[in-house]
């Protein structure tokens, strides 16, 4: 589970880092508001924990603007205030749970594992972006009534550009999610993948889906 923890405090963002890496989940730190939803709009995270209270922009803004863009990742938000009318709000912007400062680590963790199952439950097992169709189920990938061979490998990278319509994604975030790596193995890995997934989702079709986006990442959509 890839986490995004959004919080101005660096002593409160270190000590939640450190306890959700313990947990065995992967975590990115942003300390504002502005750098949050650019990160959270670059990769496709599994939850985010969010402060309100954040330079640049507060987490209301970038929790509403995350979902009129359609993006549904679960987002627990944190609140030094607490008051009943912030707590609203917050639900209202679309949250999908509220934690009040101080609170106590392991409720956190808690908290943020519900999320990643409630993630996963909603997660759709039919993808589908302009025609092409994937069935997570059935592993099988296809396009106007045509079938194609794909490795496993080049399945989770289908699935993962698929679950991100018209979002870019980063060579580093889908060496993360695809390969399980922590690290860039300083190849042209995916450059060789998606180069292979092209031929096959793409070649003799009109309308072409996967482009690249020069020195930023992969994207797919219309």
């Amino acid at each position: 589970m890839r986490v995004l923890v959004v919080e101005d405090e660096k002593k409160t963002a270190s000590f939640v880092r450190k306890a959700l890496e313990g947990e065995g989940f992967a975590v990115d730190v942003c300390h504002r508001g502005d750098d949050a939803l650019v990160a959270a709009m670059a990769t496709p995270f599994d939850g985010i924990v969010l402060d309100i209270m954040l330079p640049g922009r507060d987490g209301v803004s970038v929790l509403r603007q995350l979902r009129a863009q359609n993006n549904s990742v679960p987002v627990l938000l944190l609140s030094a205030r607490g008051e009943v009318s912030e707590r609203v709000e917050g639900l209202n912007a679309g949250a999908d749970d509220y934690l009040p400062k101080p609170f106590v680590i392991a409720e956190l963790v808690a908290r943020v594992r519900a999320l990643g199952r409630r993630g996963a439950e909603t997660k759709s097992t039919t993808l589908r972006v302009a025609d092409l169709t994937l069935d997570t189920i059935l592993h099988r990938a296809e396009r106007r009534g045509r079938f194609f061979d794909l490795t496993a490998r080049e399945f989770r990278l289908l699935e993962f550009l698929m679950r991100s319509p018209g979002r870019i994604c980063g060579r580093m975030s889908i060496i993360e999610k695809v390969w399980d790596y922590d690290f860039d193995p300083g190849t042209n890995l995916v450059d060789v993948y998606v180069r292979r997934l092209r031929e096959k989702i793409d070649e003799g079709f009109d309308l072409k889906l996967l482009h690249t986006v020069r020195g930023v990442g992969y994207v797919l959509k219309e």
